[in-house]
């Protein structure tokens, strides 16, 4: 029975073991190495805290329509004609002898406790805390569609650099693949010098194969270390290791008219959507630079308690009013509003601007998404073709009907179009990544679909 019972742990612990190996193998897929960007990338980090930045600014603004509320309590003392006079007075000690002459002019010291709680409200400033509050509200929601820009332009580098690894992945497999197959040839043409049937020169001209083939190889694995250096800037993940990512295959994208595409990005692109705000918040920053010219209404309070000493009883006193103020000299005001006005043409050009140059990225991605999918039907069809050619040539060659130079030649094609192909395949979900971003619906859900 405990033999049985040691036997079925055994095989639990060892399934566990093989289900985390198996877990620990799984490929790096796109979408986790997005999720991992969004969370880890410094970019994002930015974006975030000026998102929170803005946040507590629209708190700040908020505050202007609170009171405002003081407490003090001040310890002072001394001799000071003026000083010992109001003291005494405040703290309800004055007699009929401190209006003695020698009093007044050389009185004796005098300490004081004073308690005092003071506060102020303003209640009304031409709304102009209303508009800066708005104004507030305005940059907060900016700085939040400005984060949503930072995270797609996130995505789409990843995207970017997750497809460098892949394609500089496929490179090594091709250039392993044609040094297995240069050095096969440089066997047969051994066989054939050997023979007869082939001449010196073409030894050599095998032997020159192998040995660019290698070089190939060289820069090919110097390639796909720079990619996963570039992964790991993209992700934010400095430490990251180098491991199996799961490959994207050739995808056929949907794709619209281009007039849809431009009225997609007006609507959703982020960045444009950050420029509005903040031209809509320039706006009424405008408007509140305006009403800095109006009158204020203010109150006031004041209660307050003076003894002779910590715990003594003394006199106490209160003042309330209420405070009307114009500024009949803004020369200040002017140049503030002069400096909004100069502001809210300045948000109107780059608005102008951005839209233009939104127009022009859509119109870009939307041309080189319909060349990537046109490339990627090419390079299939002479990736079967320059595989076929090869195959006959190295049949004719065998049979002494072509030349070494014939051979290399549809060899250089082949592994042209391999890489050619490839290529392709990365270029054209990598345009389609363009396009949704310039339309500004690179989610990391629509990167998932990538893959």
């Amino acid at each position: 029975m405990i033999f049985r019972l040691y036997r079925v742990l055994g095989l639990s612990l060892l399934v566990c073991m093989g289900a985390l190996a198996a877990t620990a193998q799984d490929p790096l897929t796109l979408r986790q190495a997005v999720d991992q960007a969004l969370g880890q990338s410094p970019e994002a980090a930015i974006a975030r805290a000026g998102d929170q930045e803005a946040k507590s600014a629209a708190t700040i603004a908020r505050t202007q329509l609170l009171p405002h509320l003081n407490f003090t309590e001040d310890i002072s003392r001394g001799d000071d004609p003026v000083y010992a006079f109001g003291t005494r007075l405040r703290q309800g000690q004055f007699t009929q002898s401190d209006f003695a002459l020698d009093a007044l002019n050389h009185p004796q010291s005098i300490g004081n406790f004073a308690t005092r709680f003071s506060g102020s409200w303003t209640a009304f400033d031409s709304f102009k805390t209303q508009r800066e509050i708005h104004s507030a509200d305005l940059l907060r929601a900016s700085a939040s569609s400005s984060a949503k820009a930072v995270d797609q332009q996130i995505v789409l580098n990843v995207v970017g650099a997750y497809q460098s690894v892949l394609y500089a992945q496929r490179e090594i497999d091709v250039a392993e693949h044609e040094q297995e197959t240069a050095s096969a040839l440089l066997a047969s043409v051994d066989d054939h010098v050997k023979a007869g049937l082939a001449v010196e020169s073409d030894r050599m001209s095998a032997q020159v194969n192998v040995a660019a083939r290698k070089q190939e190889l060289i820069a090919a694995q110097g390639d796909l270390d720079l990619a996963w250096a570039q992964l790991r800037e993209a992700m934010g993940v400095p430490d990251l290791k180098a491991s199996e990512l799961k490959p994207i295959e050739p995808h056929a994208f949907d794709q619209l008219p281009l007039e849809q595409e431009l009225a997609t990005a007006a609507k959703t692109r982020p960045d444009l959507t950050a420029l509005v705000q903040a031209q809509s918040a320039q706006v009424s920053g405008l408007r509140a630079a305006k009403s800095n010219f109006g009158p204020v209404v203010s109150t006031y309070g004041n209660w307050e308690e003076d003894r002779g000493s910590l715990g003594s009883s003394g006199g106490n006193n209160w003042v309330a009013g209420v405070q009307i103020s114009v500024d009949i000299l803004p020369i200040g005001k002017r140049a503030q509003l002069a400096q909004q006005t100069a502001a809210k043409q300045k948000i109107d050009a780059q608005l102008s601007a951005s839209q233009q140059h939104v127009r022009l990225e859509v119109s870009q991605a939307h041309i080189h998404r319909r060349t990537a999918e046109l490339s990627l039907e090419t390079a299939q069809a002479a990736l079967d073709q320059s595989a076929e050619g090869l195959r006959i040539l190295k049949n004719r060659y065998g049979a002494g009907l072509a030349n070494i130079t014939d051979l290399l030649r549809a060899e250089d094609a082949e592994r042209q179009s391999q890489s050619n192909y490839w290529h392709a395949v990365y270029g054209n979900a990598m345009a389609y990544a363009e396009l949704l971003y310039a339309t500004g619906t690179l989610t990391p859900a629509a990167a998932e679909d990538l893959q």
